[in-house]
């Protein structure tokens, strides 16, 4: 279903941003995800180029928890504040973390997992882990410009070496997230980038407390200029803060991990944080209207690091 068609009827609620990886050599590719208590779940691709213009409703509401593929509405209909970056009331933020990799209350699982040096700016080069069924689609969601895997193994080795690179070089688990959007202006060259990641690569793979059972891997970075469309994009004039009753109207120029970049009717060009959108019904709006939604330059980050 169409993002436009989903914002034509009346229970469907947007849930956010999701990245496909890209099969057959197709370009990875950004779409909206919309959730009914109906008809269940839908995706909207959101290429370049596409008009993108809606309306939020009257009210921001919770998510819920995704575990296990089956996502659970939140029981309660909680409301979450309009411009928070998390769609999730504390309840459902709870639960989700009862059971989460990231928060080290999953260790039985049973999945191969990488582990990844992603590069976001000079000097900005973090190292994480991802499920390797997931073929990077973690990186891409991140926002990370390049990544370069290190190896695989166990979810347990994959963390040992997450740990070991930390102590050992210094090298941070996250960062603020205002910093990596900061950092994506210039982009840099796909060459200093492919640089920088080499050579921490080496490194890294040198270090002798890596575990046994992580496979290391051979340098090679991935970049994803194609994917996010930053080359040659002017300066964003104003970053979207969402409230009830508020029109945005544009076309989408870029899509870079959860930002999505719009140029509006009135010439501007605005961000859209689409962790943001998520848990808002969202009504279709002339692709003309004027944006009415409020903008700042650098909104409050109250959940800065990713």
């Amino acid at each position: 279903m169409a993002g436009t068609e989903a914002m034509r009827h009346t229970g469907w609620h947007c849930a956010g941003l999701r990245w496909n990886t890209g099969t057959g050599g197709a370009a990875p590719e950004p779409a909206l995800l919309w959730r009914h208590p109906v008809h269940g779940e839908r995706l909207s691709p959101l290429p370049v180029g596409r008009p993108l213009a809606f309306t939020t409703g009257e009210g921001r509401t919770c998510v819920g928890v995704r575990r296990g593929g089956r996502h659970t509405p939140c029981p309660a209909g909680a409301e979450v504040p309009a411009q928070a970056v998390s769609a999730q009331c504390p309840e459902c933020a709870r639960l989700d973390r009862s059971h989460s990799v990231a928060a080290d209350t999953m260790a039985d699982d049973p999945r191969p997992y990488d582990v990844y040096l992603a590069w976001f700016g000079p000097g900005l080069i973090k190292v994480g882990i991802t499920a390797a069924e997931r073929e990077g689609a973690r990186l891409l969601e991140q926002a990370a410009l390049s990544y370069a895997l290190l190896g695989r193994g166990p979810l347990m080795a994959a963390r040992r070496a997450e740990a070991v690179l930390g102590s050992a070089l210094a090298v941070p688990d996250r960062f603020p997230y205002a910093a990596k959007r900061a950092a994506r202006h210039p982009v840099p060259s796909p060459e200093r980038r492919a640089a920088e990641l080499a050579g921490l690569h080496e490194r890294a793979r040198g270090l002798v407390g890596l575990p046994e059972s992580l496979t290391v891997r051979d340098f090679a970075p991935v970049h994803h200029d194609a994917a996010f469309h930053l080359a040659g994009l002017r300066p964003v004039e104003g970053v979207v803060l969402l409230a009830g009753g508020r029109t945005v109207a544009g076309r989408v120029v870029a899509v870079v991990g959860p930002d999505v970049y719009v140029d509006v009717v009135d010439g501007r060009l605005l961000l859209v944080d689409a962790r943001q959108l998520a848990g808002w019904p969202l009504v279709g709006a002339a692709p003309d209207a004027p944006t009415t939604a409020s903008t700042a330059i650098r909104p409050p980050e109250p959940e800065g690091l990713f």
